[in-house]
């Protein structure tokens, strides 16, 4: 099956549906499948669920598809650089389940693993605790957290081959691999495709068997925050 695709429109074609569930790959705006979210706004696929470690910024990443109105619900663990989500919540206008970071990646790496559920101490005894089941072992609470399956992952990585297999650049790695084997369908973004053969084996993170589709793109690589000293007189 011939993986490769002409653009990032291509690769979503005949995937997206009203009400579906996207996983989305990055850490802030480093990693995140920028291309392939452009292409979700321009489908106007609409009342989706997120999920996300966060939401992009106001006028990059998920907060483009924020803009539109287009997203329904936000599986997060960090929004606080987007202030049209922040209204978007308070105003009742958009769902938020919240989830501690690690507990979110987590989620995710069960789903893909076929594991529906896990027991974790993070957020026994916060608000993130309330309604879920709790358990002892060896004397300490637990609460349980179910695995994550999304309708779709759109990821991104620094290079992959003709099969899919991809490697991934230092904090792009944060999200990406895990949410990329918890998609029914998953499709990666990358910045060069190289021949098959080209990459060590022992240095790929996701195997081709989870990419079912993929696509070369140009990516800003926007920095998400600056921040600068003065210079000091010599």
């Amino acid at each position: 099956m011939k993986k490769i695709q002409q653009d990032a429109a291509s690769a979503l074609e005949g995937l997206l549906f009203d009400g579906m569930t996207i996983m989305s790959g990055g850490f802030g705006l480093c990693g995140i499948p920028e291309n392939l979210i452009h292409a979700l706004r321009d489908s106007g696929v609409k009342d989706l669920t997120f999920i996300s470690n966060n939401a992009g910024v106001d006028d990059f990443g998920l907060g483009l598809l924020l803009q539109s109105r287009q997203i329904k619900k936000m599986i997060s663990s960090y929004v606080g650089e987007n202030k049209e989500f922040e209204r978007q919540y308070l105003a009742g206008e958009l769902e938020l389940e919240f989830n501690p970071q690690g507990t979110l990646a987590e989620r995710c790496r069960a789903g893909g693993a076929g594991i529906p559920a896990f027991y974790t101490k993070t957020g026994v005894g916060t608000l993130i605790a309330e309604g879920k089941e709790h358990k002892e072992f060896n004397g300490e609470t637990y609460i349980m957290e179910t695995g994550l399956v999304a309708d779709l992952s759109i990821v991104k990585a620094w290079k992959g081959d003709e099969q899919g297999n991809l490697i991934y650049r230092k904090t792009a790695r944060n999200f990406n691999p895990m949410m990329a084997t918890a998609g029914k369908v998953t499709v990666a973004e990358v910045e060069e495709i190289v021949p098959l053969g080209s990459l060590d084996p022992d240095n790929i993170h996701t195997p081709g068997i989870f990419v079912q589709r993929l696509i070369q793109g140009e990516q800003e690589k926007r920095i998400e925050n600056r921040t600068v000293r003065q210079r000091e007189n010599a």
